[in-house]
């Protein structure tokens, strides 16, 4: 991770690559791939070509971040823009089903790629992408080692917001910052944690996975007056003070602006996040991700210390 303060002279888009069983229900499809292999998928999604999928739990946020890009058509209005990304395990042939459903729903998804059951993490560079969305665990975990931003989309709480605003919330240690004050918390405790921050105030913590993704977001927004915005960003996080201090300066070492922030100092996050109205959250921890699936979509990242694998 580059760690020195940002500056975005010529700012690229955000892209995002989609799994199609993140972007559309195919739970019924999937049971069939589990229960009688590949060869009678195939067969179950020719048999249904014409048959239109329904939205799935991140359709809803595809939606929302490719409106985006309205305004730099119909409005002039000067932002780097947003691609969605079809990333699939599906064949070519399998796949015209998901492709059909995407024309039928207006999304403006023109890109793809289909792996045929192999996972699609070494094309993330090649797409440029900067975050992957998927329900299959192992690809995003190596999607993360990759040095790429990724998150395993949970059931639960889909919803398509009345509030046209995209609305993005992010946990801080081990998402947006590397987990290094998460590992003195984990092998030290809360004391040590907290003494730790306290003479690491003014000193930067190191970027982790997500930080290009808030990055990009910003890029965007800096297009817009701030009391007229298209995306608000938010971080929720469960530090309390005085180990906001660390937090705040250096998302301003950054120069990256987040719009709200949450310090709920071991609070649950579910609620706070529905009040917030995301439209996605993204936390390291299973237990917030759990708080948090039941009113918001979520995505859980595999990355840091409290998700390293046991020998």
């Amino acid at each position: 991770m580059n760690d020195a303060k940002v500056t975005s002279l010529h700012p690229r888009p955000l892209v995002v690559a989609i799994s199609s069983r993140a972007l559309f229900d195919l739970r019924q499809s999937h049971e069939v791939f589990e229960h009688e292999g590949l060869e009678s998928y195939a067969r179950y999604q020719l048999a249904r070509e014409d048959e239109v999928l329904a939205p799935g739990v991140a359709f809803p946020l595809a939606r929302k971040l490719l409106s985006l890009n309205e305004d730099r058509v119909e409005g002039g209005v000067q932002h780097p823009g947003v691609e969605v990304i079809l990333a699939s395990r599906n064949s070519a042939d399998s796949g015209l089903r998901i492709f059909n459903s995407i024309e039928h729903h207006g999304l403006k998804v023109e890109r793809a790629v289909f792996t045929n059951g192999e996972p699609p993490d070494r094309y993330m560079q090649a797409l440029g992408a900067d975050l992957f969305l998927s329900t299959h665990d192992d690809d995003v975990r190596r999607t993360l080692e990759a040095g790429y931003a990724a998150a395993k989309i949970l059931p639960g709480g889909a919803r398509e917001s009345t509030n046209g605003q995209l609305r993005i919330a992010f946990d801080g240690d081990a998402v947006l910052f590397s987990d290094e004050a998460e590992r003195i918390f984990q092998s030290e405790g809360l004391e040590a944690f907290a003494a730790s921050e306290k003479r690491s105030a003014l000193e930067p913590l190191m970027g982790g996975p997500f930080k290009r993704v808030l990055q990009a977001l910003h890029d965007i927004q800096s297009a817009y007056p701030i009391e007229d915005n298209p995306i608000r960003t938010a971080l929720v996080t469960a530090r309390s003070a005085p180990a906001h201090k660390r937090v705040i300066l250096t998302l301003r070492h950054w120069g990256i602006r987040i719009d709200e922030a949450l310090f709920l100092g071991g609070r649950e996050k579910g609620p706070f996040l529905a009040a917030f109205g995301a439209d996605i959250f993204f936390d390291d921890q299973t237990a917030h991700c759990e708080s948090a699936r039941a009113h918001v979509t979520t995505g859980h990242v595999p990355h840091g210390i409290t998700n390293e694998r046991k020998p």
